[in-house]
């Protein structure tokens, strides 16, 4: 049962939320102004303070935003609010009398075009109960995020999650959090924005921890990538490479080029046309010689800041894209050959399977997961009692069987619920199975509490976890 929460003074007004049990949410505060009008793809611009009451029981405005692919849909469940007011966070506290608890800000994945921060199985109220105030957020996804325009405001989405932290930074001590205590973390494409912004020089100090969950520093584009996605998507839609171009094209149009567009970049004849950029997210953080002077590889030494890290992977990250619809079972071995040749793989007997397609399920997992999470822990100087950027610490996902979840196993985005003790929700069972062992939300959730709140996860930096 939900009763009325006390009012929370914010910086541009006051939010009344809810409480339900010992957990207070206030949700759908904006800490941007409608990303809408003269303010289209310009860099978040500040709230209009208002006057009264603001309500804050219920999730705001989702932004605009693609759906996933169909044979995917059932497993990665969205919501779609509409309203201009998109760009809002949600916070989740024990109670606004408490004061200098550490404070969980989450990103949420999507391949930069799909995804919110009010889907359900992000709901904070696990972590709130354990004394850590939990945030989610919304930013912009596609061409309104990431598309580089000549006279537009480049990695408006990064800027989007700055401005989210800032506001953190400038609030969260009414909600009971302590800004100097702030964990950013993200899952897939949330994880590579986490990435970008270590290397952001914006956003130093925002942050003193991170977590990266399925997702490194291997989708960052190079200025000449981010040209040809912006050359490529304006043809397609017939209008000049300019801010006023771009945002005169209906929101609906939009998402339908930008879709076609990433189904273009990741089809089995992308090479030819894409070079480079073939089976990357081109909606994505761009070097940019501004916000983000360098890759993030490339800063990841850079000892400024000292962030703590803590990166994984799941074991069985890609039968989230090859078991649906059965596409396992139709990989060959000429298919599996051509895998391994493009993505610098030698030796397939490290993959063991009894088909092409479960090989190509463990060399797609650490081509494009396992192998960039170890990069960005070896480019940080990960090592027993290393120091450099900071502490590192990795860890292995394995917590689901093949049998446990009709073949998906430990997939792609398969820990995220136990993270945040939400695998109870019946929208998904499909993706981690009927019956989600409460051993595994034990596991995972008080793993993230621990580090969210003291800095160490339980195991020696540098050195890697099995949680299962």
């Amino acid at each position: 049962m939900h009763d009325t929460t006390p009012v929370i003074e914010t910086a541009a007004g006051s939010v009344r939320g809810r409480r339900t049990g010992g957990v207070q949410a206030f949700l759908g505060i904006p800490y941007a102004a409608p990303p809408s009008g003269p303010d289209r793809l310009r860099a978040p611009q500040p709230v209009t303070p208002w006057t009264g009451i603001r309500d804050a029981t219920g999730y705001g405005p989702t932004v605009p935003k693609s759906e996933y692919p169909e044979f995917v849909r059932p497993l990665l469940p969205e919501v779609t609010i509409p309203g201009q007011d998109c760009l809002n966070l949600n916070v989740w506290t024990p109670g606004t009398s408490a004061a200098g608890l550490p404070v969980f800000v989450w990103i949420h994945g999507g391949s930069f075009t799909s995804g919110s921060g009010a889907n359900a199985e992000y709901d904070g109220t696990a972590f709130a109960r354990d004394g850590v105030v939990c945030v989610t957020l919304n930013y912009r996804l596609g061409a309104d995020g990431f598309l580089e325009l000549p006279d537009a405001d480049t990695n408006r989405g990064l800027r989007d999650m700055i401005a989210a932290l800032e506001w953190v930074r400038g609030n969260i001590a009414a909600f009971g959090g302590d800004p100097g205590r702030v964990t950013l973390a993200g899952e897939s494409a949330g994880a590579m924005a986490v990435a970008a912004l270590l290397a952001v020089p914006a956003a130093r100090g925002l942050f003193a921890r991170a977590v990266l969950e399925s997702g490194a520093a291997s989708n960052v584009l190079t200025s000449a990538q981010a040209a040809l996605v912006t050359e490529r998507l304006t043809a397609r839609l017939g209008v000049p490479a300019t801010r006023l171009g771009v945002a005169a094209v209906p929101a609906a149009r939009l998402i339908e080029a930008v879709t076609a567009l990433g189904q273009e970049v990741r089809s089995p004849s992308a090479p030819a046309g894409w070079g480079g950029l073939a089976q990357l997210l081109p909606f994505a953080p761009s070097v940019d010689g501004e916000l983000l002077p360098r890759p993030p590889l490339d800063a990841a030494a850079d000892p400024a800041g000292q962030v703590a890290v803590l990166i994984g992977t799941n074991r069985d990250e890609a039968r989230l894209f090859l078991v649906p619809g059965g596409l396992i079972n139709a990989i060959d071995d000429a298919t599996l050959a051509a895998f391994a040749a493009s993505n610098g793989i030698t030796d397939l007997s490290a993959f063991p399977g009894a088909t092409p397609g479960e090989v190509m399920a463990g060399a797609y997992t650490y081509a494009r997961f396992a192998r960039p999470a170890e990069e960005l822990a070896g480019a940080r100087g990960a090592a027993p009692g290393a120091r450099g950027a900071g502490p590192t610490w990795m860890y292995r996902f394995g917590g689901l069987g093949l049998s446990d979840n009709d073949g998906l196993g430990s997939c792609h985005t398969a820990e995220v619920p136990f993270v945040f003790g939400t695998a109870c929700l019946p929208q998904l069972r499909a993706r981690i199975g009927a019956h989600p062992p409460a051993a595994l939300t034990e596991t995972m959730h008080s793993t993230w509490v621990r580090f969210a709140t003291t800095g160490d996860p339980g195991w020696a930096p540098g050195t890697t976890a099995h949680l299962a």
